[in-house]
Parts: structure tokens; sequence; C-alpha cells
């Protein structure tokens, strides 16, 4: 028998992305948001947290010089600063584009040149390296911070680096992140997710504010997930779905526990006990 679901929440969606997320840390500040494996055990952090950590990176990246729509790169597999970093992204009006880890060299640095990445986050020195051999072919990327790799104080930073830049335009602009915020436009460039290329060069595929705030509040209002919920996430972030996962958790408020090693998702499971995956 069809379910007939009120569209009403339709006419009344976030202004984007930034919006929601910073209307989440506002709502459940003291809830978990995150939780994360650090070595043999699993660190939580709350929304609150999880916000401030947002909050300096996204002020790193404005001091930096990312303006409206700008891109920013990410090549890394599913985890915690995965999230952190695409937060940042859309807290300081750009707009996020996703490469799978196990992208070659040449393809990475075709993404990147054809996007006009700025800034590259890249999770490790594996990452870097692809980078690297093609520095020269991209003028526009002007910085690279790295989670775990190797960094040179200048090309390449690391995360705290970014946050330590924030904090410190922070002082001096205590509102920037929530005035940046409350400008983008709901259909805004949020995201560009770019095919595999089977069939030639990889293609950006566009995606707005207002469809990924959509998508979180559409799950939302079928009234199936709360934040009673606890996820256990894996799926790439580089590809649509698992951004539509993160979306749900904003409109909903669940925590979730993320890791994307494909070889630890029984064991994972086992410890984490997710209501849903």
């Amino acid at each position: 028998m069809p379910v007939n679901y009120d569209t009403s929440f339709v006419d009344n969606l976030s202004q984007n992305v930034a919006v929601q997320f910073l209307d989440r840390v506002a709502t459940s500040p003291d809830f978990e948001a995150f939780r994360y494996p650090r070595g043999e055990a699993w660190e939580s952090v709350t929304w609150k947290q999880a916000g401030d950590r947002v909050r300096s990176l996204a002020a790193g990246l404005i001091s930096l010089g990312i303006e409206s729509e700008q891109r920013v790169g990410i090549a890394s597999a599913t985890r915690y600063e995965w999230i952190l970093a695409d937060l940042a992204v859309m807290c300081a009006g750009g707009a996020t584009t996703t490469v799978y880890p196990t992208t070659n060299a040449d393809d990475v640095a075709y993404i990147l040149g054809d996007s006009e990445c700025r800034i590259v986050f890249a999770e490790d020195d594996e990452q870097l390296a692809k980078l690297v051999e093609h520095k020269s072919s991209l003028p526009h990327l002007m910085k690279v911070v790295t989670f775990d790799g190797a960094a040179d104080g200048d090309w390449v930073i690391t995360l705290d680096a970014l946050a330590e830049l924030g904090d410190a335009y922070l002082a001096e602009h205590p509102d920037v992140v929530e005035t940046t915020a409350k400008e983008i436009s709901p259909d805004a460039l949020a995201t560009l997710i770019y095919t595999s290329g089977t069939t030639g060069r990889p293609k950006g595929v566009r995606l707005r504010h207002k469809s990924w705030v959509y998508e979180g509040e559409a799950i939302k209002v079928q009234d199936i997930l709360d934040e009673s919920d606890l996820q256990f996430l894996w799926l790439p972030m580089s590809h649509s779905f698992g951004k539509v996962l993160l979306s749900a958790q904003l409109a909903c408020g669940f925590a979730t526990a993320i890791d994307g090693r494909v070889d630890k998702i029984v064991e994972n499971c086992a410890t984490v006990k997710p209501t849903f995956m």
C-alpha cells in the first residue's frame, strides 16, 4: 500500500549545507556526532566539538583566499577527516571536488586541473606523491592540506596547521563563518563528483547545495531515523550516496561511526553495534 508523505518540508529547507550543519550543531551540541578509530579504540566527538573543528578549518580556507564556489579537492579514503574537510569547504562557501584514493596520478591531475582546484586535502604520502608528480601542471593549486602525510610547511601543510590559520583569522573576524554561510545561495555549487572515466576522461557532475539539503530532509520526513540511531559508515565519500548519508545525518541528528577500511567492516560492526549501515 503506498505511503503518502508530507511534502511541505520542501518549502522550509535550510538555505544550504553550511547553515544546515551549523543549525544541527546549535540544536544538538552535546549529542554524539561522530566516532572514529584511534589505534585499537574508538574516539567520540559531540556536535559542538565537530562544529568547533569545522569552524576553524573553514576559517583557515577563507584566510587562504577560498571564495564562493571555488573548488577544493579531497583525495582520501572514507574517514572522519574527510567529513571535517567537506563540511569546512561547505562552510567556507567553496565546492568540494571528490577524488577516489585509488585514482591514478594522471587522472588525479586531470580532475584537479579540469576543476581548477585551489586547495586539496590529501590523505597521506601516497596521495601527496600524485600531486607532487604533477605540480607543474596544476597552476591553480596553491596549497595542499594533508591528514597523515609529510608536510613541508609551505605548499603542503597539516590539518592542524590549517586550523591554526583559521583560529588566528577568527580572532580578528569572529563571525566570518556564520556570515559566509548565510550568503551561500541554495543554487550555489556545492560538490563536483567525477565519473570513473571508463568512457573517456572523467566528467564532473555539478551538484548544488539545495540538492544535498533536500536529500537529507526527504529521508528525515519518512520518520525512520532520529537522534537515537547510530550509523556505521564505510561507503566511499567520493561517491554520491556517501554524501547522501551525510546529508541525512545533518537532517536527522544521529551519530555516525566512520571507518572506510573494507576489511574491518565485520569486526567494526561487532564493536560499534550500529542500528543501520
